[in-house]
């Protein structure tokens, strides 16, 4: 089978990482198109043919055109696109050029800014239109699930397959522990808690540089970059802990600053949980504001060793990091095992499962529906502005 695959950008972590765990082991002849502008993401060797189709915004005809071109020169059997940009136009580009199964991703969708936009009653009808024009859309979580549906796509073209990790990519490396804390001038045995994600407001990463005020001796490293490294590089200064907090900027792979940490701490109270996955897997104990998949085993009462669930209390937070750094110092700083929240979220799981949606949908019959949809999107945004059909026929289409 052959797949193409289309992703708005090829970033190192989020979605462009997901992609990359995904047709590692997909038996499938794969392909990637990324469409952002100067996109330097790559796969690794032996992973996937990576194609650069630069696309100026949501709404490129032109952009369509190309991937249209390519789609037709490939014969792809499956096309399958991921994030919002990648959605609208590769799901139109893949009807044009006749591919009859179209399978898309959904890895943000839900949050007010999608991409650099706000959502807007126009972002969500140009959404809706590609959506008509696929098989099925993969929600990476129940939010985004209930997001579509509250967008008005049906339930029955709504699965969820959640995120996943690799995680031998984590495994703890004291080579590497001991590279990073050089490099970031923290001393061997000094306590090191941790948070990995984009420095963003509602990440709250100003709850842990307040907290680790109130933590004596430890060291505070944050990892990513973001629009709000500024404004905490300033809080760490009125908090007067700007000696005790690193702010290691943003890395290809969280593996080495995770080896550098003793303690992992994830305040922000939207997230999925994917980083938490990654610190238990590295061996770290974790404290979290939100984790959908560790908060299903304590809902289970199958809870994961080491890890536990912050309250909405100030004092939670800076309390939980003292009693963690206590168990730290008993265990002689030992690291704990490895830990999973379980086989569902493993990336062999979620290859298996995507790979098991291509055979279910090849095995049942295309759609053809083509022109209607468009002619929905060229009523809705007027004549000059959209998509055209080439050749100005249903044939030639």
């Amino acid at each position: 089978m052959r797949v193409l695959h289309v992703i708005s950008a090829l970033e190192p972590g989020g979605a462009g990482h997901q992609l990359r765990l995904l047709v590692r082991r997909l038996p499938h002849d794969n392909e990637v198109v990324t469409l952002a502008p100067g996109d330097a993401g790559t796969m690794a060797a032996g992973d996937a043919p990576v194609h650069r189709l630069a696309s100026s915004g949501d709404h490129d005809p032109a952009a369509v055109a190309r991937l249209r071109r390519l789609m037709r020169r490939g014969r792809y059997d499956v096309v399958h696109t991921h994030l919002y940009r990648a959605c609208v136009q590769g799901r139109i580009a893949a009807r044009l050029a006749g591919v009859r199964h179209v399978v898309a991703t959904e890895h943000h969708l839900g949050t007010e800014v999608i991409e650099g936009r706000r959502v807007s009653p126009g972002v969500r009808a140009l959404y809706l239109t590609g959506e008509r024009l696929g098989r099925v859309t993969i929600a990476t979580s129940p939010a985004i699930a209930e997001h579509l549906r509250s967008w008005g796509v049906p339930e029955e073209r709504i699965t969820m397959i959640p995120k996943a990790i690799d995680p031998a990519e984590f495994r703890f490396d004291p080579c590497l522990r001991a590279r990073a804390r050089a490099r970031l001038g923290i001393a061997p045995g000094v306590p090191v808690v941790g948070a990995v994600g984009r420095l963003e407001p509602d990440r709250r990463f100003d709850l842990l540089i307040r907290a680790i005020g109130e933590v004596p001796g430890a060291t505070l490293l944050l990892v990513g970059d973001g629009p709000a490294r500024a404004a905490l590089e300033r809080l760490a200064d009125i908090e007067g802990v700007s000696d005790r907090v690193r702010f290691a900027g943003a890395v290809g792979h969280a593996r080495e600053m995770l080896c550098a940490m003793d303690v992992f701490a994830s305040p922000d109270q939207e997230t999925f949980g994917l980083t938490t996955l990654e610190a238990i897997a590295a061996g770290l104990p974790a404290l979290y504001a939100a984790c959908a998949p560790l908060e299903e085993r304590a809902a289970l009462r199958t809870p994961v060793r080491g890890t536990q669930r912050l309250s909405r209390d100030r004092e939670s937070l800076p309390r939980a990091l003292r009693a963690e750094l206590l168990c730290l110092a008993e265990r002689r700083g030992e690291r704990l095992p490895p830990r999973s929240a379980g086989v569902r979220y493993d990336a062999d799981h979620l290859a298996d499962s995507v790979g098991r949606l291509y055979e279910h949908i090849a095995d049942g019959p295309g759609r053809r529906r083509v022109i209607a949809p468009l002619l929905a999107y060229r009523g809705r945004f007027g004549r000059k502005n959209s998509f055209p059909l080439p050749g100005g026929n249903v044939r030639n289409a």
